[in-house]
């Protein structure tokens, strides 16, 4: 049985430290159980405390949840590249007054070391593409 899935998409920036954790591990396994995130978090809480911090996170509309004998498994409500690209416009219009070239170049400046020229040439190469398509 699959929970209900809310009509608009889950805001990304809506959780905590703790549910970020988990929202990773599901991202990363796939689908999982209370028992998978309690063994893949650094210094688990209580089965329990897991087992409602996944209940609200499908009440949020970050998870589904469906039933495999006596286990519930949880799966990202939305695929990765849509909760990617819903987080980072979330981020870019909280954090950078909706500039997504601001947004850019603070990544940039994130980088310790200096980026690869092949990567910037293929990101150059995607920014041209973007640009073509009219973005």
């Amino acid at each position: 049985m699959a929970s209900r899935r809310p009509t608009a998409p889950p805001n990304p920036l809506d959780v905590g430290r703790r549910e970020r954790q988990i929202i990773e591990i599901v991202y990363r396994l796939g689908r999982a159980s209370v028992a998978d995130v309690l063994e893949a978090l650094p210094d688990p809480p209580t089965y329990s405390a897991v087992r409602a911090m996944l209940g609200k996170l499908r009440d949020k509309g970050h998870l589904t949840q469906e039933v495999d004998g006596p286990r519930y498994l949880y799966r990202p409500a939305v695929p990765a590249e849509r909760a990617r690209r819903s987080a980072m416009r979330q981020l870019v219009n909280t954090f950078f007054d909706g500039s997504v070239d601001r947004a850019v170049v603070a990544l940039a400046g994130l980088s310790e070391a200096d980026i690869d020229p092949d990567r910037l040439d293929a990101l150059a190469k995607r920014i041209r593409a973007a640009r073509q398509e009219g973005r």
